[in-house]
């Protein structure tokens, strides 16, 4: 009974932060589409000449020495969302070979999501390095234990790079890569029970890039995260994304 009074409070101590922390931090507008888009790495096609682009201005942990240009588009239509990232980089790696590896530790791009509205303490996590290995998982704030999204279900994403699968020798020269993707709402709804999103509806979501054992290390964000130390996994400083 003990445990069961602490996680609850734990509980309404989060949400309450969420509240607070939602009314402070960014929001970002999800254009419409009509039709789905071909998933080609191609950030100047007509289709995201619409689409204003985010940036992650902000950093964790110290203001790093290397601080790429990051920047994304989002998009969505009746079946998936659609991301594109464009990053102005140097001290590129990518050496994870598998999916649900440690590809954090490469020139990553992240998408942190929570599928609906305001509350809730259930979010994804879809992380992606540069040569389209992916870490993409379901969790919960109140339990520990994730759930890794099946080789199946990842099959029924589209992804597209610019860069190499792999990159086992660091590029240091000055360069700008792309990756972009769709992800199914099918495949979300297998792990977690939501409605698609229409216009209005409102989703929570941070965006990072990271490349943790790369020499030039980083830690940025697009909604800032008040946390001395670099640390993803804290929805309470997600931001807003609103669809149009």
């Amino acid at each position: 009974m003990r445990c069961i009074k602490i996680q609850i409070v734990a509980t309404v101590i989060y949400l309450l932060s969420v509240n607070l922390a939602v009314a402070q931090f960014n929001t970002y507008k999800v254009h419409r589409l009509d039709q789905p888009i071909e998933i080609d790495a191609n950030w100047d096609k007509p289709v995201w000449e619409k689409v204003t682009p985010m940036e992650l201005s902000n950093y964790m942990g110290e203001n790093p020495d290397h601080f790429p240009r990051v920047q994304a588009k989002v998009a969505y239509d009746d079946q998936n969302i659609y991301l594109i990232w464009r990053v102005e980089d140097q001290y590129i790696r990518a050496v994870a070979k598998e999916h649900q590896g440690p590809v954090f530790q490469d020139s990553c791009v992240e998408f942190f999501f929570i599928p609906d509205g305001l509350g809730g303490t259930e979010y994804f996590n879809l992380e992606m390095n540069c040569g389209g290995t992916m870490l993409f998982h379901h969790q919960d704030f109140n339990n520990p234990n994730k759930v890794n999204i099946t080789d199946q279900d990842i099959a029924t994403m589209k992804v597209a790079h610019s860069l190499p699968r792999l990159i086992q020798e660091e590029i240091q020269d000055e360069t700008t890569w792309y990756l972009e993707y769709s992800i199914p709402f099918e495949i979300l709804n297998n792990y977690y029970q939501f409605e698609k999103p229409s216009s209005g509806a409102t989703w929570r979501a941070n965006f990072y890039k990271c490349a943790d054992k790369t020499s030039h290390p980083h830690w940025l964000t697009w909604s800032p995260v008040d946390f001395p130390t670099p640390r993803f996994h804290l929805p309470q400083f997600f931001g807003k994304l609103v669809f149009e």
